[in-house]
């Protein structure tokens, strides 16, 4: 990573465009198809971004879910359409992009292939910010050259601080992260902790360390507090073209570039390439009108409930669907009480959907009465170590409904080497071909993938060609499908966020 360096007397920000993955991720379901991602990409290279997040996410889940187009396929074509850019990825720890852990010779391989196909910035993350379920993953993406960015989920609760925040960072330097990513998914970052967490780090670890800042733009607050990370020293920001922005997205990167106008601050960003992303963008927008998120404008209850806006929108969908809309409010309430019983994890995918649900739950049959099987698995350590302790009576109550102890090592240790029978089961299904991406596409997703393969021959779908009504609820609802983990198979409902 070239060091940030002045451009006369102006410290140089350097910026992560966001319009190829979190943007349309955030504000339509991630249905963005490539065809219409394709026609911006010279524009996108040239525009002078340290990197372009394109890819991880839920990007994979959507592409051969809703869009019978294959991510390897995707990521090739970024990766000739951007020759010049560093290509960006958000990876889920020993997720790696499915919704269960994996264990490390499939980590292994899926960070290889990565690497191999084109990507060169690798954010990975773990939703519980257990740095065991990194460590993997991180050694991985070393392995191969390319840069491993260590990612702090960032919340607030009591167990939280800013000195917390920045021992995590030491940690992930310690692992030999090349970056650290402050990640805000739900725009809880204020201005003045976020002076305060980037401050923190860059006087305990020196300006050696590159920090990169993330936020959303929900709550109405985060511009600000990108200003101030950058006043503390961060290197770089993430925003997303202004077409693709605001709402539950994020800052729009053309205010970006104005705003830091005359403060001794300043971008190295093309204004006439950004209006060309920004005017195709916003032609391509009104086509995914049918997944557009009902969030407009800012709400500021996330600072109580800190539930993303996906999140939200599928708890409104459960409810609706046992004619319970009218307890929203109650569930909203019972989240932040079930996030402490947990041991205040962040919230974020998985665990915004897991706490969610359980807070559903609790509104429409009583406290615990009924335990998720991920709820007993989270209380139980299945997921990893949360900062704060659990409540031992519902850990007890987990402990009986899921049949099975508490752990305290790395949940990871618990899998055996699934490669082999993972390709065996892949290689059996018609139209899967005989490459590593397909096996990891097939470990990932495999109840998805055998439709996928059988498919795949008749060339990608773009839904975003305004789909009826029927059709378009039918892909924005929540997802549902079964995962095995730990010799155990739940039945998992994730928000297509």
């Amino acid at each position: 990573m070239p060091g940030v360096y002045s451009q006369g007397m102006n410290k140089v920000i350097e910026v992560t465009e966001l319009a190829l993955r979190d943007a349309h991720q955030s504000l339509m379901a991630t249905r963005m198809a490539l065809e219409d991602m394709l026609p911006a990409l010279a524009d996108l290279d040239r525009a002078g971004f340290w990197s372009v997040e394109c890819w991880g996410g839920a990007t994979y889940d959507a592409c051969i879910r809703f869009l019978n187009e294959d991510p390897w396929e995707r990521l090739r074509a970024f990766r000739k359409g951007m020759p010049n850019t560093r290509l960006q990825m958000l990876l889920r720890g020993q997720n790696l992009l499915g919704y269960r852990h994996y264990e490390d010779g499939v980590v292994d391989r899926f960070v290889d292939k990565a690497a191999e196909n084109g990507m060169d910035v690798f954010r990975v993350f773990d939703a519980l910010n257990d740095l065991r379920n990194l460590e993997c993953p991180i050694r991985a993406v070393k392995r191969t050259g390319k840069h491993a960015q260590g990612t702090i989920c960032y919340t607030t609760s009591p167990m939280h601080t800013v000195e917390s925040f920045v021992d995590m960072a030491g940690k992930l330097i310690e692992m030999g992260c090349d970056s650290i990513c402050i990640k805000d998914m739900a725009a809880l970052l204020k201005p003045q902790p976020a002076y305060d967490l980037v401050k923190g780090i860059k006087a305990r670890f020196g300006s050696e360390i590159p920090v990169h800042v993330h936020v959303h733009a929900t709550t109405g607050v985060t511009m600000v507090s990108l200003m101030k990370a950058i006043e503390a020293g961060a290197d770089v920001v993430d925003t997303a073209i202004s077409s693709l922005s605001l709402g539950p997205g994020h800052n729009p990167t053309e205010s970006l570039v104005e705003m830091l106008e005359g403060t001794g601050f300043e971008t190295r960003l093309k204004k006439d390439h950004l209006a060309r992303i920004r005017d195709h963008f916003a032609k391509i927008r009104p086509k995914y009108h049918a997944f557009l998120s009902n969030i407009v404008g800012v709400d500021t209850e996330i600072f109580e409930s800190q539930i993303p806006g996906g999140m939200i929108s599928n708890m409104e969908s459960q409810l609706k669907q046992q004619g319970a809309a009218h307890k929203m409010k109650e569930v909203l309430e019972e989240v932040p009480r079930v996030r402490k019983v947990a041991g205040f994890p962040p919230l974020v995918t998985p665990s915004s959907q897991i706490v969610g649900s359980q807070a559903v739950f609790n509104v429409m049959m009583g406290s615990y009465k009924v335990l998720t099987g991920e709820f007993a698995d989270l209380m139980l350590g299945y997921y990893g170590e949360t900062i704060g302790p659990r409540d031992p009576e519902v850990m007890k109550l987990a402990e009986d409904k899921a049949k099975k102890p508490l752990i305290t090592q790395r949940p990871a240790d618990l899998l055996k080497p699934e490669w082999q029978e993972l390709r065996e089961a892949a290689l059996a299904l018609p139209g899967c071909q005989s490459c590593d991406e397909d096996v990891l596409t097939y470990a990932m997703f495999p109840q998805v993938a055998p439709q996928f393969f059988l498919h795949r021959k008749d060339g990608p779908k773009n839904v975003g060609s305004d789909p009826s009504p029927k059709q378009a609820a039918s892909l924005s609802g929540p997802v549902k499908y079964s995962v095995t983990f730990a010799g155990k198979t739940h039945d998992v409902t994730v928000a297509p966020l």
